[in-house]
């Protein structure tokens, strides 16, 4: 792991406990451009990851809780007339921020979640015909409750394809659970939480993910993976082209946070389920995973790429330059 990722994911330890893997992944996202969905249960720890990865990064940070009666103009901003000055003044939104929390994303109309498609991909915001460009890097994480399906409006495939990652959080061990205990038994770490790196930083180590190199054997392993989602059986609509650029903009960003120079064939299996699963159209809602048991879609897209991994020989050479 090179010293920048060291210096990261160690500061962002003293909040959250046991969560290197899932903090790993979100620099990742952040080296790419990308965007980070985090599926789990209440109180996994998936706000105060992104406030601790916020605060490290010394970024801007807004949070914004979604809820049916969320407008698009709450999240983009309005034009209103300022009597004063006899004109028209916009008032920025919450998207106008470097890390957007969007707190149970699930919740909000389908309307409402399409005000971030623009955004996600383009990085910029159109209201009343003028589009603003947004401030650099632009991560947005959101979450969603996977158990409670009352009063929530599952995102569309389109909105899907935007996230670069779906991770889940999971639940602590009984030694974490214990640390945990003991880290918040007198305050809150996260109030002392100081940066360990500066934005000028953040875009220099977003120039050198992009120069990792990638062998032609594992562009072609990786179109492999890619192709093989959209020729199974159990999957109607496979990864994208969009996916596969992320796909391998994803490796090469991880092999850069772990002090490689060279991708490898493991960054793209150990990425294939976070960056490609839940892009998947699964042929039936409650598909059979590969050992019998009915799964939820998501899980049984995350079987099916294992299978396929499994099917696709891996390259052995040196990939290195």
């Amino acid at each position: 792991m090179n010293s920048f990722s060291e210096k990261l994911i160690g500061n962002v330890d003293k909040v959250i406990v046991g969560k290197d893997k899932q903090i790993e992944l979100l620099l990742v996202s952040l080296l790419v451009g990308g965007h980070v969905l985090l599926e789990d249960v209440p109180g996994t720890g998936k706000t105060k990851t992104a406030k601790a990865l916020a605060q490290s990064l010394d970024l801007d940070f807004k949070r914004v809780q979604f809820t049916i009666d969320l407008l698009p103009s709450d999240l983009t901003g309005i034009n209103f007339f300022d009597r004063e000055a006899n004109r028209f003044v916009f008032r920025k939104g919450p998207l106008f921020t470097n890390i957007l929390l969007a707190d149970e994303i699930n919740r909000a109309t389908a309307r409402t979640q399409s005000s971030l498609l623009e955004c996600m991909e383009e990085k910029q915001v159109t209201v009343d015909g003028d589009t603003r460009k947004l401030d650099l890097p632009f991560l947005v994480i959101a979450t969603q409750n996977p158990v409670e399906s009352q009063g929530t409006f599952p995102l569309p495939e389109a909105q899907l394809d935007r996230f670069l990652m779906m991770l889940k959080m999971d639940y602590p061990t009984h030694d974490e659970s214990i640390s945990i205990l003991k880290r918040f038994a007198t305050e809150d770490p996260l109030e002392n939480l100081a940066p360990v790196t500066t934005r000028d930083e953040i875009f220099s180590m977003q120039e050198k993910a992009k120069n990792i190199y990638v062998s032609d054997l594992l562009y072609d392993y990786a179109v492999k993976i890619v192709e093989a989602t959209r020729e199974s059986g159990d999957i109607e609509v496979g990864a994208s082209p969009r996916a596969l650029l992320a796909y391998v903009a994803a490796a090469k960003a991880l092999a850069f946070v772990r002090g490689r120079e060279n991708c490898i064939p493991d960054d793209f299996k150990e990425l294939a389920v976070p960056v490609l699963a839940h892009r998947l159209t699964i042929r039936s809602q409650r598909s059979v995973s590969v050992d019998g048991k009915f799964m939820s879609k998501r899980d049984s897209a995350a079987a099916i790429i294992t299978r396929l991994l499994n099917t696709i020989p891996c390259p052995t050479e040196n990939f290195s330059k």
